[in-house]
């Protein structure tokens, strides 16, 4: 039994008769399986858009349901950290 793709499959000569449409799809988020020959040979996906800023509502919220940290725990990792960066046989 052949699993069904969950996006939308194109042939190889659909994508080269139609590019255009077809990555302006992609570029509004749709995905296509590509074939040739009957057969999956590719995906075309979206690439994720890394956002450079967080809204400050959003991180705020995020915020409210943070963990809280501990100062004393934090410092000590701060600690360690300084001493494993002296001992750096790769270091300048």
């Amino acid at each position: 039994m052949v699993a069904m793709s969950a996006q939308p499959e194109i042939t190889q000569r659909d994508l080269r008769n139609r590019s255009r449409e077809i990555m302006d799809a992609v570029q509004n988020g749709k995905a296509f399986t590509v074939t040739r020959d009957g057969h999956r040979i590719g995906e075309l996906i979206p690439l994720r858009r890394r956002r450079r800023f967080v809204p400050r509502e959003e991180f705020s919220a995020l915020s409210r349901s943070a963990p809280d940290i501990s100062l004393d725990a934090f410092r000590e990792d701060q600690g360690i950290t300084a001493e494993q960066g002296q001992d750096d046989r790769h270091a300048d």
